[in-house]
């Protein structure tokens, strides 16, 4: 394989591993497969990083990647906080919140480039967001509640933070709505 093909190919392991997550996780309270979920999403979060820095040091950016991989880690994490509701881990209130935020950003981005092609490009409080989000998700699976709960309402803050950020951001979009 061209290593300028690794980037995408790393981005599409991600993706195959999700549903594979879910299945995990779709057979109950179990607590070894909840650690074998733990450590896919963990390997999976792993190659967000991962499939990220290849394609900036070996300058092999595409446009696949550049819809794929937010994609990508949107799906991942989407999918394991819905799983975590479902396994009594985590408050729907939060997850709710969590997940609107996330389409919320995604619709801005998309707006951002059709009405002028800029990207918005994550700043320190969304990588924050992301980095909480991981890990509340890998400690909660792995039943360290107490330290879950924490990370998750930190993720929560950083969640509305940084939306709040970006719309802040590009508040000029929308300077004559409601004229």
């Amino acid at each position: 394989m061209k290593k300028e093909n690794i980037p995408n190919a790393l981005t599409l392991i991600r993706v195959c591993m999700i549903p594979i997550f879910i299945l995990l996780l779709s057979f109950g309270d179990n607590h070894f497969l909840r650690v074998i979920a733990a450590i896919l999403f963990a390997v999976a979060s792993l190659t967000d990083y991962l499939d990220g820095y290849l394609a900036r040091k070996w300058n092999v950016v595409t446009n696949f990647g550049k819809f794929a991989d937010p994609m990508a880690d949107k799906l991942l994490v989407m999918s394991a906080f819905i799983m975590l509701i479902e396994l009594n881990l985590a408050p729907a209130w939060v997850i709710s919140l969590i997940i609107c935020r996330e389409l919320a950003v995604t619709g801005l981005r998309l707006l951002l480039v059709e009405t002028g092609g800029t990207v918005l490009a994550a700043a320190m409080p969304g990588k924050i967001k992301t980095f909480s989000q991981m890990f509340a998700i890998l400690f909660l699976l792995l039943n360290w509640s107490f330290l879950g709960q924490i990370t998750l309402y930190i993720a929560l803050f950083f969640t509305i933070y940084s939306g709040y950020d970006y719309f802040k951001g590009a508040g000029y979009l929308f300077k004559d709505t409601f004229k």
